[in-house]
This record gives structure tokens, sequence and C-alpha cells, in this order.
């Protein structure tokens, strides 16, 4: 067995002997099976302490920076508030930057000015442009690691991205309505709030080749770049229905689903499918009420507490190698939604 520690403290923390641990780590004979396995529960004790006393010298400060709606940045802020108690003996100090249709040179000086000042982490919700990589970039010569969250820049230099498989989120939503139209005739309307965001991309993406699969002769009605909040959706969405007399559907990928079902009640339209992301209270609400069909979620928490080990784990406070597996994808609907 390889370890740091001294004979000495290796026997009292299993109980035996210091002739005993000496003959386990050397591999002589003479010793019980279970003795054996005493001294190697001690050996783990002793470095998983050691993790602890380690973790407990350190304070991380993080920089969330975040291009989004208000209602979102809210979850997230609400997640991880909740999550940083948890994550003792490390303390996390959070710092929020946060901006709606935030224009994107002043996102990168806001970037730019974290560089400069300094910080153990950026968590990262930002369009998928040249600039923002390009800020990413400086960030990490600047050595701040960069984590990108719900939306990725991919050609960037950014250590991880944390978030739910947006392929697959697409497909379960293009599914979802698939089921729930069965043969009944009409349109599908999709909502985007930004083609830059990469996150939204793919789930469009996933729901065009799945109901490709599923319902190939079903039409769908394109709003792209719709901003994601509720006036401009309900504009739009108003629009698309005069337009459009056959809408039935609504996935929407980018938010804005309060303004979506105001729009489909002033014109007095049934949305027999309505689907979209994120368990913010207005959606909350539309499900209650039956305005809504599902709900895409992923266990913001959960991510946040990915999100807290992969910068510990940059930092050498813990062992690697960094956690990647994607969010869970949550089906919500009336019958199961979380209590907070």
């Amino acid at each position: 067995m390889r370890h740091p520690f001294p004979i000495r403290e290796i026997a009292r923390q299993a109980g035996v002997s210091e002739a005993t641990v000496d003959r386990v780590l050397n591999q002589r004979p003479g010793v019980r099976a279970g003795t054996v396995l005493q001294v190697e529960r001690a050996v783990d004790e002793l470095e998983r302490q050691r993790t602890q006393l380690r973790l407990s010298e350190r304070t991380f400060m993080v920089d969330v920076v975040m291009d989004t709606p208000k209602r979102f940045s809210t979850l997230v802020r609400r997640a991880l508030e909740r999550e940083l108690p948890t994550l003792g003996p490390a303390v996390l100090r959070s710092r929020f930057h946060v901006g709606e249709q935030w224009d994107i040179t002043e996102l990168v000086r806001r970037l730019d000015a974290i560089a400069r000042s300094g910080s153990h982490a950026v968590v990262l919700k930002a369009p998928d442009v040249p600039e923002v990589a390009a800020a990413i970039g400086r960030l990490t010569a600047a050595r701040i690691p960069v984590i990108t969250l719900v939306t990725d820049v991919p050609a960037s230099t950014r250590i991880a991205h944390v978030g739910m498989d947006d392929r697959a989120a697409g497909a379960t939503a293009a599914y979802l309505v698939h089921q729930v139209l069965g043969t009944r005739p009409g349109a599908i309307l999709v909502v985007t709030s930004s083609e830059l965001f990469r996150g939204e991309e793919e789930r469009e993406r996933g729901f065009r080749t799945a109901l490709g699969h599923y319902d190939p002769d079903r039409v769908i009605v394109d709003i792209p770049n719709s901003d994601g909040l509720d006036d401009t959706c309900r504009t739009l969405v108003s629009a698309a229905l005069a337009t459009h007399p056959d809408i039935v559907a609504v996935y929407s990928i980018g938010g804005g689903n309060s303004g979506i079902a105001t729009a489909f009640a002033a014109a007095g339209r049934t949305c027999a499918a309505f689907v979209g992301h994120d368990l913010a209270p207005a959606n909350r609400e539309l499900l209650i009420d039956g305005r809504m069909t599902a709900v895409l979620h992923h266990d913001l928490a959960a991510d946040m507490r990915q999100l807290a080990r992969m910068i510990m784990v940059h930092h050498g406070a813990l062992p690697g190698p960094l956690p990647k597996a994607p969010s869970a994808i949550q089906v919500i609907t009336p019958h199961n939604l979380p209590v907070y």
C-alpha cells in the first residue's frame, strides 16, 4: 500500500500495534485478513480526513456571469445559495453579474474586468460568438478557469460544460408533443430566444430530427430570436396565430411562456400540447393551471454541486478527474411538481 502517513498515525487510526501495521504494509504473513482490512480502512480514512483538512483552509471566489432573463438567473442564484452551506469544509463565495439581452461588447468588458481583478472561476452563460470565446481565452491566460452553464461555447478554452444533453432534450420534447397530438392535424410552433445560444440550437436540432422520425409530415412554424421575454413572445405568437390558423402545439425553447399562453387565450385558441424548459415560478403556475403540458427540467442544485466540485478539482483541493456527466432530463407534469 502506497501512502503518505507515518506508521504510528496509521496504527492509532486502526487501533492496532505499529508492528502489525508494518507487517500489513510490507505484505508479511501472520496477520489475520480482518486486521488487514482494518489497516486498509484506516489508510482510507486518513486520506479522506487529509482532504477535509485541506479543504477547510480554502475559500473560493466564483463569478457567475449570465446573459439570461431574470427568471432563470434567479433560479440559478437560489440554487447556488442553497448549496453553498453544504459544501463545507471549503468556503465558496459568489458574485453575480447578470444582464437581459446583454450587449456582447459590454458582456466581454465584464469578463475582461474579472480577468484583471482575479477570481477562482467564472461560471458563464453567454452566446456562442467569437468575441466571447476570445474573452474566455483571456480568462484562461489569467489562470481563471471558465465553466459554461446550460449553453456552451465549445470552440473556447473553457474547462467544462454543465447542463443537460440539449439534443436529447429536444428529442424528448418531440416525443411528448407527438404523443399528445397523435393523429390530430395542425402545425407546431417552435419558439427560440436567440440563434447565438448553442444550447437552444441543439434543442431545436434534436426536436426536428425526432419529429421527422415520429411525424414526418407535421408542419413546423418558427419564431426565432424572440428574446425569451413575455411581452415579446406574446406579440410574436399573436402574429403567428393570426397568420397560421392551424397551429395547435408549442415547443418553447427559449422561454416567455406566460406571454405565449396569453397570446393563445387572447386569440381564443387551444394549445393542445405545450412543452417548455425550466421550472421557474411562471412555468409552475402554467402547469398547475393546465396551460402547459410538461416542462423539461434539470436539477440546478445538482448542477451547482457539480460546478463546485469542478472548481475544487481544478485548483487541486479535491482529487480529479473533472466530473463531466450531463444533467439528468426530468419531465415535470402537474402530477410530479417538486416541492422546494
